[in-house]
């Protein structure tokens, strides 16, 4: 999908029962340029400060869930709080920012907008947030049982055993090793080469490759 400015009520479509009228209010008290766009490999959403031609501009994915997108509008809405704030003085993920998301997530969980699990998950997130989603892999193991459309016999490497054998989207096989501090250190088979992925990485699990040209 194309970037697209939707109207107040179309955005509802894209946010969980609950969070809509909430979310509206810092729209319209700080003017927010909100877009949703097509799916982007490097970032889920993104925060760009008023300037004196244009107001505070912030975008996000439009494959999202509804949960990932809420949440993902939040750390960006702390971004806006924080540049309101504090401008340009502070790091963009600093201790400003943490403060500003980790109220702005116990204001939407004590709402009970969160199923059960994800608040759970997003009680790490409080404590002490993450500057990228990568870096919550409990959060978003949990988000992607809420995924819409999810590839058959696909799932996330995390919850595959280690030693077994999976095959990412584009065919490539590998075997699964040991987690070298928050990614797993993977052996293509064919090549015998070392891969770095993520506990979040969709892979599709199969059987122990044998024959010729198998290298194991």
């Amino acid at each position: 999908m194309g970037a697209a400015e939707h109207p107040m009520q179309a955005l509802a479509a894209f946010l969980p029962e609950g969070s809509f009228d909430k979310v509206i209010r810092y729209i319209h008290r700080y003017k927010v340029h909100l877009t949703v766009t097509r799916a982007r490999k490097t970032v889920l959403g993104d925060y760009r400060h008023a300037t004196v031609a244009q107001n505070h501009r912030i975008s996000i994915n439009g494959n999202l869930n509804k949960y990932e997108f809420l949440i993902t509008l939040l750390h960006e809405l702390a971004h806006l709080l924080t540049f309101e704030q504090y401008g340009n003085r502070v790091e963009p993920h600093g201790r400003e920012w943490k403060q500003c998301y980790s109220l702005l997530l116990v204001d939407f969980v004590q709402q009970h907008i969160f199923p059960p699990d994800i608040a759970k998950a997003l009680h790490q997130s409080i404590l002490n947030p993450s500057a990228t989603a990568n870096g919550e892999t409990e959060l978003l193991l949990v988000l992607r049982k809420y995924n819409v459309s999810r590839k058959p016999g696909f799932k996330p490497l995390e919850e595959l055993p280690t030693g077994a054998y999976f095959e990412t989207e584009k065919g490539r096989v590998f075997r699964k090793g040991n987690k070298r501090r928050k990614r797993y250190e993977c052996m293509e088979v064919t090549t015998g080469h070392l891969y770095s992925f993520s506990p979040i990485s969709e892979v599709k699990e199969v059987a122990p490759p044998g024959g010729a040209g198998w290298k194991v």
